[in-house]
């Protein structure tokens, strides 16, 4: 295990991706189709040994001077760095070769954006018929998007938190991009492989756990194992990836849907499956910001959705029934979450939620919960509550400075701090992704997308929200459409969303590539 540990992260990367065919190789065996076997357990042995081979050339007896060295300690910690983005980029390659072979009727080009989607947990797909997918094909795919969310999870916390990047900078008083030490040594304790290693052997058994217990309990209420393993490996990584094409034709049912809204809440804050310190007298998980901004969200858009049926649409009728009205109700709830979490999935109550508004197309209602995202160290995409939240906090303190310009913002130094230098950097960041947001627009717009496409594509590949494209618009809009250099683009943006545009910017620090 310590050998393991001290392998380049790359190569660590494939010996489990190819272990990880073997889960759909072995599915497809107990199917008797062979073909996708064959592809599966070819995939799996190749990248293996190409893995092992690469891992014996470059071992090395580890060494006290080594271990101690401050440039080595540099050189290491940039490599961590852009392994993360070559994760996203170059592991798909790995991905799409046994799912390019068990498909045959695609492009491998067409394959790579599947698996960038995938390892990126957007959930966008090229395939809109399911059924042109096998079983085992299926199961892979969802299986890629589960191990992205994995690796969002240990990547946040061993590498973006201690480098102050993915949502941290704004609950530290250090800056952006500058470890815990001084700037020069950038990223000298999240680029230890111990400390991924440790991570992973922490968060892994929870995330294993709670989506086994989702698997069981969704097999519980209809689904059959295989949709129901596929939708909780999705909804644990906020993928959105279905064999079925959605949680309707999933066979769970309501009961299916509550237990899918249960699990979403670990895409709102970090604290609902791991904390910081610790303690006794830690405060109730309501109280965390994150969670507060979602509730909040939760709470007020349902409730405008449903009151607007009286307000402004007195025009619709039609025999509406109190369940009826529930539906539409939960319709809208479930909705808001889902998106908030970037998860995308869309309720069977959603239909009877439009006509109670009145809203035909609430494409922006959506695509902004999309954007505001879920929390920090989760598998959510998007802005990230804890920026919304200290913007929301700035604004709180600039109307009272209104009202009373002498008054004392209390609350304590760490409010103190998210009111001013935390709303700073969240500012900063909003920018960053407005200007993103934009600038994708006008690459797709160049290549000939109609502006309310290249929006809607936009936002939901850089949000990691791949099903947005399906209600955001007043048609569904479909990947499948698209030309390779507008795939291209949206893929490149899938890479920006999850890895966030900040961590690109810290690796064009100059600092960061001295000595």
């Amino acid at each position: 295990m310590n050998r393991f540990a001290r392998m380049p992260f790359f190569v660590q990367l494939m010996l489990v991706s190819g272990t990880a065919m073997m889960i759909p190789a072995a599915y497809a065996i107990g199917l008797r189709e062979w073909d996708d076997a064959r592809a599966f357990v070819y995939a799996a042995v190749l990248f293996s040994s190409l893995a092992m081979f690469i891992a014996i050339a470059r071992f090395r007896p580890e060494r006290t001077e080594d271990r101690d060295s401050a440039g080595d300690r540099d050189r290491e910690g940039r490599n961590q760095l852009l392994t993360l983005l070559a994760t996203y980029t170059l592991l798909p390659l790995i991905l799409a070769v046994p799912f390019d072979e068990a498909t045959k009727t695609t492009t491998y080009f067409n394959s790579y954006f599947e698996m960038v989607s995938a390892l990126t947990t957007t959930g966008a797909t090229l395939f809109d018929d399911p059924t042109r997918l096998s079983r085992p094909v299926h199961l892979w795919t969802a299986l890629v998007g589960w191990l992205g969310g994995l690796f969002a999870w240990v990547t946040a916390v061993a590498v973006l938190a201690p480098l102050n990047l993915g949502g941290f900078e704004v609950i530290s008083s250090r800056e952006p991009g500058q470890s815990e030490t001084r700037a020069s040594q950038i990223t000298r304790i999240a680029a230890a492989p111990e400390r991924l290693a440790r991570f992973t052997a922490k968060l892994f058994p929870i995330y294993l756990g709670l989506t086994l217990a989702l698997w069981f309990a969704l097999s519980m209420v209809g689904s059959s194992a295989y949709v129901a393993l596929c939708h909780a490996m999705s909804v644990m990584a906020t993928s959105g990836i279905s064999p079925v094409g959605g949680l309707e034709s999933g066979g769970a049912g309501f009961m299916g849907e509550l237990l899918v809204f249960a699990f979403l809440f670990l895409a709102l804050s970090r604290k609902t499956f791991t904390a910081d310190h610790p303690r006794p007298d830690a405060p109730p998980l309501w109280r965390d910001p994150e969670m507060k901004i979602a509730l909040a969200l939760m709470i007020t858009v349902p409730i405008f959705l449903f009151l607007r049926h009286w307000v402004s649409v007195l025009e619709v009728s039609g025999d509406w029934t109190f369940w009826r009205a529930l539906s539409s109700l939960w319709g809208s709830l479930f909705m808001v979450l889902s998106f908030l979490s970037t998860a995308g999935f869309e309720s069977s109550g959603w239909a009877e939620a439009r006509l109670w508004s009145g809203l035909q197309a609430p494409g922006v209602l959506l695509m902004g919960l999309a954007i505001f995202g879920g929390g920090v160290a989760t598998t959510a995409g998007g802005v990230k509550l804890i920026r919304l939240y200290a913007l929301v906090r700035h604004g709180e303190r600039e109307i009272e400075k209104l009202i009373s310009p002498h008054s004392v913002g209390g609350a304590g130094a760490n409010a103190r701090r998210i009111r001013r230098e935390g709303a700073y950097v969240a500012w900063v960041y909003f920018m960053v992704f407005a200007f993103t947001i934009a600038f994708v627009m006008m690459l797709l717009a160049l290549f000939g997308v109609e502006f309310e496409e290249a929006a809607v594509f936009t936002i939901s590949a850089l949000t990691t929200t791949g099903p947005l494209i399906k209600v955001a618009g007043e048609a569904s809009m479909s990947y499948a459409s698209l030309s390779d250099p507008q795939k291209v683009i949206l893929a490149g943006t899938m890479v920006l969303g999850r890895l966030e545009m900040l961590a690109i910017i810290a690796l064009l620090n100059p600092e960061f590539w001295r000595r």
